[in-house]
C-alpha cells in the first residue's frame, strides 16, 4: 500500500501535526460542520438503525461467499462485452493498468476519485512510466496540484483553506487569470481547467463503490459530475475495484444508496450516481476493463475478528467523530485510509512485520470511545478490532525483552494479588508525585492528583 510517511510511526507524525495550528483549525472546523449536518440527515430517517443492520448483514453475506460472487461478477461483465483482470497485489494491478493504457497509445488519462488506486500508488507508477494521470475530483485536484497528500477519505483537501487553494491554483493554473478565494471563483477555475481534459482524454480510470454480481453492473457515486464525464466521454474505461466491493443483487443497492449519502455528504440522496454494465455499442466507452484487486484482502478475510474491516463503504463517518483524527489530521496516519477505519484496515492490508513497523502504531492511533461504531453505517465494531490488533502486536513481541509496560503490569499484578501489599501501595500513592515524571505517560497527560483520603482509610474510620 502507498505509504505517506515513509518509516515514521503515528506518535512521531502526530506530534508534528499537533504543532500545525492552521491544519488543526481547518480539520476541526470541517469535521464539526460535517458531523452536525450528518446528524440532521440521519435524524430524518426513522428506520436508520434497521438500515444499518441490513447493511451489516449484506456485508457479512458477501464475505461468507466472496469467491462465488466474484466469479458471478466476472461472468456477467464478460457477457456484456467487458474484460476482467485479477490482480493479487499493487504491483500486478499497476502493471495491468499501465499495459492497458499503453495499448491505446495514450500518455494522459483522466481519473475518478478512487481510494483503491491511491492504495496501490497508481498515479506515481504511471508518472514513472511517462503517463500523466489527472484527478478530476475538485478536492483531489487541489491535492494533486499542491504536490500534497489526501488527508480525508471523503474530502481529501480538508486540511486546506480557501486562501491556500487560491495560491495553489494561481501557481499551477497559469491560464486561470486573477483569482480570489471565493469558492465559486475557485470552482469555476477548476471547471475550465478540467473541461479541456475531459474532451481530449481517450482513457479514463475509475474506482467502484459497488459491483453487482447479479448483473455485472458497476456503480460510482460522486457529488460534482466529474465522475460522469470520465465514465462516458473516453473511448476506454479501466475500473480498479477492491474485491470486497461486490454485492449480490441489484436490489441490494437500495440499502447502500440510503446509508452512504447520509453518512458521507449528509445528503438524502447522492447528486450523481453513475452505473454501467459492460459495453453499449455507440454509447459511452467501447472498451471496458475491470481490475479486481486483492492486495491483502484475502489475508484480512482469514481473520474472524479483523475481517469486519472489509465491510467499510468508505463513507468517512468514523473520521468525523474521532477526537484523535480531529486533532492530528489525516497525514499523521501515513496511509490513504486515515482515522479509525485506517487504524484497523491499513495494518491488516499491509501486514505488520514487527513492533518497529510503523504500521504497528496504527491500532493505538484511535481511542476506544466507541463513537466510530455508533457512526458507522454498516456497524463495524472498530473498538473491538483495535483491541484485537493490539493483542496480536503484543503477542508477537513476547519472545523479546519485556517492555516498560510489561514490567509495570507485572508489578501491578503482584501488588494487587495481596490485600496487604495493595494497602501499602495506597499509602504510598502521595509520594509518587514527588518522583520524577515518566515521559511516555506525562508527555501527553498529567498525573492525576491523588485523593486526600483512600477508601480503605475512610472505611476504617467509619
Amino acid at each position: 500500500m502507498s505509504n505517506l510517511r515513509g518509516e515514521q510511526s503515528f506518535p512521531k507524525a502526530a506530534r508534528t501535526a499537533l504543532a500545525d495550528t492552521q491544519m488543526r483549525h481547518n480539520v476541526g472546523h470541517a469535521t464539526r460542520s460535517i458531523r452536525a449536518k450528518r446528524a440532521a440527515a440521519v435524524a430524518e430517517c426513522p428506520d436508520w438503525e434497521q438500515l444499518r443492520l441490513a447493511g451489516s448483514a449484506l456485508k457479512q453475506d458477501v464475505l461468507a461467499r466472496l469467491p462465488e460472487l466474484l466469479e458471478q461478477l466476472e461472468r456477467k461483465v464478460t457477457e456484456r462485452g467487458g474484460t476482467v483482470h485479477w490482480a493479487r497485489d499493487a504491483g500486478e494491478a499497476n502493471r495491468i493498468v499501465t499495459d492497458l493504457i499503453r495499448g491505446t497509445g495514450a500518455d494522459e488519462v483522466v481519473k475518478v476519485k478512487s481510494m483503491a488506486t491511491q492504495e496501490i500508488g497508481l498515479n506515481e507508477h504511471l508518472e514513472a512510466q511517462g503517463i500523466t494521470a489527472i484527478e478530476t475530483d475538485l478536492a483531489e485536484l487541489i491535492v494533486q496540484l499542491g504536490d500534497d497528500w489526501p488527508s480525508h477519505i471523503l474530502v481529501p483537501a480538508i486540511h486546506r483553506n480557501r486562501a491556500e487553494i487560491r495560491d495553489i491554483f494561481t501557481r499551477r493554473m497559469p491560464d486561470a487569470g486573477e483569482l480570489t478565494d471565493d469558492p465559486h471563483v475557485l470552482a469555476m477555475a477548476a471547471r475550465r481547467y478540467l473541461r479541456t481534459k475531459f474532451l481530449s482524454a481517450r482513457v479514463a480510470v475509475s474506482g467502484a463503490n459497488f459491483g453487482v454480481a447479479e448483473t455485472g453492473t458497476l456503480a460510482v457515486v460522486e457529488s460534482e459530475g466529474n465522475g460522469r464525464m470520465c465514465l462516458t466521454l473516453p473511448q476506454t474505461l479501466i475500473t480498479v475495484m477492491g474485491i470486497e466491493k461486490v454485492i449480490p443483487t441489484f436490489a441490494d443497492l437500495e440499502v447502500f444508496m440510503q446509508l452512504l449519502p447520509r453518512s458521507s455528504t449528509a445528503e438524502r440522496m447522492n447528486p450523481y450516481t453513475s452505473m454501467w454494465t459492460g459495453v453499449y455499442p455507440g454509447d459511452g466507452p467501447q472498451d471496458f476493463h475491470l481490475v479486481l484487486l486483492d492486495n491483502g484482502r484475502t489475508r484480512v478475510l482469514a481473520d474472524p475478528v479483523g475481517r469486519a474491516a472489509l465491510h467499510c463503504i468508505r463513507c468517512s463517518a468514523c473520521l468525523n467523530v474521532c477526537p484523535v483524527y480531529e486533532r492530528t489530521g489525516g497525514h499523521a496516519y501515513g496511509s490513504v485510509y486515515p482515522g479509525p477505519i485506517g487504524a484497523i484496515l491499513s495494518p491488516q492490508l499491509t501486514g505488520i512485520s514487527g513492533h518497529d513497523d510503523p504500521n504497528a502504531s496504527l491500532p493505538y492511533a484511535s481511542s476506544l470511545c466507541g463513537a466510530c461504531f455508533d457512526a458507522c453505517p454498516v456497524r463495524i465494531d472498530i473498538p473491538s478490532i483495535l483491541v484485537h490488533l493490539r493483542a496480536e502486536i503484543v503477542d508477537a513481541d513476547r519472545g523479546g525483552m519485556p517492555s516498560v509496560q510489561d514490567v509495570a503490569m507485572k508489578a501491578a499484578e503482584w501488588v494487587m494479588e495481596s490485600p496487604r501489599r495493595f494497602s501499602l501501595a495506597e499509602k504510598a500513592v502521595p509520594a509518587v508525585r514527588l518522583l520524577p515524571t515518566f515521559p511516555p505517560w506525562t508527555r501527553s497527560r498529567d498525573l492525576p492528583e491523588p485523593p486526600a483520603e483512600s477508601f480503605r482509610k475512610w472505611w476504617s474510620q467509619r
